[in-house]
């Protein structure tokens, strides 16, 4: 199965100039959801972690099934003003605007090595984020694993330059 054939590429979404890969057309046939699945859960064999961190929103849909399968805690990067109790917040640069997300501060700690997971990486800048919510935290990352790489776009090289290995699905130009 070619998971490439599932991914919906929207012009100017959200804004003039961005080609958006859009996920959902993956997510809504269960064979390709299904193996995709299957495929992260594969390449996290490649790390020794003891927690897996997604970022909202579109993250929670693979990382929620990858530590039900794995029987690993499930930690939520969330926007700003999301999480009810005590949190670490980044602020942090998008392809086309400002963000901030945050973590609670009892959800990670020096014993964890967390593997973080998400839809798609792009510039790096929400990746980039989650990283040091992580490690301000106290916890180290174990890898990234990301359905999607817009490979011109830059992100993994320059997660690839701060030293975290990362792994994706596929790859696709983000122009």
């Amino acid at each position: 199965m070619n998971l490439k054939d599932y991914i919906r590429s929207i012009p100017d979404y959200p804004k003039k100039g961005i080609l958006f890969r859009d996920i959902t057309t993956l997510i809504k046939d269960e064979n390709a959801f299904s193996e995709t699945i299957d495929q992260i859960v594969e390449r996290s064999k490649n790390y020794n972690f003891t927690k897996i961190a997604a970022i909202e929103s579109r993250g929670f849909v693979f990382a929620s099934a990858i530590s039900y399968i794995l029987k690993k805690p499930f930690v939520m990067l969330r926007k700003k003003n999301k999480l009810p109790a005590e949190v670490h917040s980044i602020d942090f640069e998008l392809e086309y605007g400002t963000a901030t997300i945050e973590v609670h501060k009892d959800s990670i700690n020096d014993k964890d090595s967390v593997l973080i997971i998400d839809d798609l990486i792009a510039t790096g800048g929400t990746a980039e984020a989650a990283a040091k919510l992580v490690e301000i935290s106290g916890g180290k990352v174990a890898a990234f694993i990301f359905v999607i790489n817009l490979f011109d776009l830059g992100g993994s090289n320059n997660l690839l330059k701060n030293n975290y290995k990362i792994e994706n699905l596929m790859d696709f130009p983000g122009h």
